[in-house]
Formats: structure tokens, C-alpha cells, sequence
């Protein structure tokens, strides 16, 4: 991880369902070339924690790894591997072929392989042992994509602990028995990330086993975990520090974390398509919106951080403004509306929460302060 400069964060923003285009175009747009060369051998982490398939905001979605083998292919990189390890009581082959990683590993002849019969490697950190899968250490170039999702013991959950799938069931248990948190943050200077492809295109809300996705059609990427996780939980709305392992994380790595960010394709956030239809609690949620044109990335935005606010505070609030409908109205000092606006197109509104998408963290700050005033 570099530690003494920004690391380069991509945010590529599509309203599409060609998942596999939006991540080849990501990766040819980054800086992974930088790092790859045709001899490695490079193994693909996803997030299958469960046999649920990718709509229900839990897995990762396959045509997101579809794009990034893809992109390898073209860089004459052959020796391509998918390696996971569900979690305890899931059978990983069962999610390889509910997720549809059956059907890919056939098409580009990519093998399968689960980290549930690998054999395991001690690695000491500090005194310490902990096990690993030989895979994921034997490979020259990991690349971990990981869902952007909550998660019911640590807040949120994205680069840093997805690597919690390389690890042996037993070690899985006694990460939790030990907080999680410390592990976790421990387990990212034993494997090391090459780079990263988070899928944020519909990660679950308030559970690591979906249920309540949240369309949000967004891929990042990066080399940095530690960066790509801090910019990620305040899109899901939390400070980075909120989340324990991260600021472990901050601590082994001596690094705070800092990143720069480029959006490519930005004019798919923003292009006139309405957002997706929610469900769950999600669309329990959206009562509290007045949507006009809402693009994804913004709704979804919205929706994560009306998620971390109570519901006295939305009470009051009332409807809050959202959508491309909005642009160019002034609401400034009408009694029949709030007043509240999210994104660019509310700057009228007499409060608003700028950016093209803003971040749940940026939403959740002003909800609390318009709230107290």
C-alpha cells in the first residue's frame, strides 16, 4: 500500500446492465496496467459469501469479473484463476454455480477453484499465527472484487475484509472469536492485493446476505484497499474511523487512508434515467423521497444514509427533494416545501447536499443539522 501519497481511486458510473463493458472499460481507464505483465499468474477473488445470485445485493455480480477477465486476456495474461472460500456452512461449489461462475469459468476456460480443500500456509505477524489458503499466497497477482455492502458486525464491509474468504473455515470462526476487526486488518499485510474492483452496482443495505439491495450501477477501482475502503464507507455512510478495521488497518499501515478519486463515464450519473425500483427496506425508505428523474448513484446515495438517520429526525424533516426534475427550480423560502434538496440539480432548494453523486456521509451530516436548526 502507498503510504506517503493519494492513492488513485476510479468510480466508473453506469446505468446500464453491461457490467462486463462498464469493468473492462474501468480497468483499460486505470492504472493496472502499471502492475501486470503476461507472465503472471493472477487469481480473482469475488465475494460469494452466500449461493444467493448478485441481484439480491450480496455476491459479486459475474459479469463484473466477466470485464475484468476480459481486459487480462487482452493484456495476454493465460494464467487466470477464480479462487473463493464461502463462509462456514456454505458450499462454495453450490455458489460458484447459483452465481453463475460455472458458466463463465467454461466460456473463457478460467478454473474454479475452492479455498474450502486448498491446503492451508502458517503466516506470523507479531507473534502471531494465522492461516491462510496456499492459493491466494502462491499467486503473483490477487485481484479482490469485493461487494460494497453493510454488515451486521462491523458496519460495512468491502476490500479489507473480503480477503476474509482466503482464509480456512477454523480461521474464519476464530477471527470472530477475536473481534474481527484486528484479524482482519491483520490478514491484509499477510495477502497482499494487487489491485481492487469493488462492485457497487446493488449492495445489500443492511445485511452481508442481501436481501435489500440498493441499485446504485457504480464499479470503483484501485490498487490501495485501505483508500478504496475509507472512500467506500462514506459512500455507505460512515466516517472511515467508524469502521474498526480500518483504522487498524491505518495503524499497521501507517497510513491514513487518503486517496484521489477520478469519475469516469460521470455523465451516466447523471443522464436522465430514472433510479431502479427498491425493495425491502429500501423501498420502505423511499417514502421519506420525492423523486424526479433521480439517477442511481445519487438515489442510492440517499437511501444508505436515510438508512444511519432515526426516524424522529425524518419526521420532521418531511420529503426530501431529489432528481433532474429539480434543476433549475428555486425553493428558497417557500413554506409548502422542506427545502431540502440532494445532489447538483436542488442547488435552488434553500438547503441542498451538492455533488454528482454526494457521498451517504455527505446526506447523513446535513439530515442531522437541518434537523437541529
Amino acid at each position: 500500500m502507498n503510504t506517503k501519497t493519494q492513492a488513485k481511486i476510479y468510480a466508473y458510473y453506469s446505468n446500464e446492465t453491461g457490467y462486463a463493458d462498464a469493468a473492462q472499460a474501468l480497468l483499460e481507464a486505470s492504472d493496472i496496467a502499471d502492475y501486470i505483465d503476461a507472465a503472471m499468474s493472477v487469481a480473482i477473488k469475488p465475494n460469494l459469501v452466500n449461493s444467493k445470485p448478485a441481484s439480491y445485493g450480496s455476491t459479486t455480480h459475474p459479469e463484473v469479473v466477466e470485464g475484468i477477465i476480459r481486459f487480462l486476456l487482452g493484456r495476454g495474461i493465460k494464467n487466470l484463476s477464480i479462487i473463493e472460500g464461502s463462509w462456514v456452512g456454505e458450499s462454495t461449489k453450490t455458489a460458484f454455480r447459483n452465481c453463475g461462475y460455472e458458466d463463465l469459468s467454461k466460456k473463457y476456460k478460467v478454473p474454479l477453484f475452492d479455498l474450502k480443500g486448498d491446503a492451508t500456509v502458517i503466516k506470523s505477524y507479531n507473534g502471531q499465527k494465522f492461516s491462510v489458503c496456499a492459493k491466494a499466497l502462491e499467486t503473483d497477482f490477487l485481484i479482490n472484487v469485493p461487494v460494497l455492502k453493510a454488515h451486521c458486525q462491523t458496519k460495512m464491509t468491502c476490500c479489507l475484509k473480503n480477503l476474509k474468504g482466503v482464509i480456512p473455515d477454523g480461521e474464519k470462526r476464530r477471527y470472530h472469536t477475536a473481534g474481527i476487526h484486528k484479524p482482519v486488518a491483520v490478514l491484509n499485510a499477510i495477502v497482499m492485493t494487487g489491485y481492487c474492483v469493488v462492485d457497487s452496482i446493488c449492495g445489500d443495505l443492511t445485511f452481508e446476505e442481501g436481501g435489500n439491495p440498493v441499485p446504485n450501477g457504480t464499479l470503483i477501482a484501485g490498487r490501495d484497499p485501505l483508500a478504496i475502503d475509507s472512500y467506500c464507507a462514506k459512500l455507505i455512510g460512515f466516517e472511515p474511523d467508524e469502521i474498526d478495521y480500518i483504522r487498524y488497518a491505518k495503524k499497521i499501515f501507517s497510513s491514513d487512508g487518503a486517496y484521489r478519486l477520478t469519475a469516469l463515464n460521470k455523465s451516466a450519473a447523471g443522464n436522465g434515467k430514472p433510479a431502479a425500483k427498491t425493495s425491502g427496506a429500501c423501498a420502505r425508505l423511499s417514502g421519506c423521497i420525492e423523486d424526479s428523474q433521480a439517477c442511481s448513484a445519487c438515489y442510492a446515495s440517499l437511501i444508505r444514509a436515510l438508512w444511519q438517520t432515526d426516524k424522529k429526525t425524518l419526521d420532521k424533516i418531511g420529503k426530501i427533494k431529489i432528481g433532474q426534475g429539480y434543476r433549475g427550480q428555486n425553493r428558497r423560502g417557500n413554506g409548502t416545501e422542506t427545502g431540502l434538496g440532494v445532489g447538483d440539480c436542488c442547488k435552488g432548494f434553500e438547503t441542498c447536499v451538492p455533488g454528482c453523486p454526494p457521498d451517504a456521509l455527505q446526506i447523513r451530516k446535513v439530515l442531522y443539522n437541518y434537523y437541529k436548526r
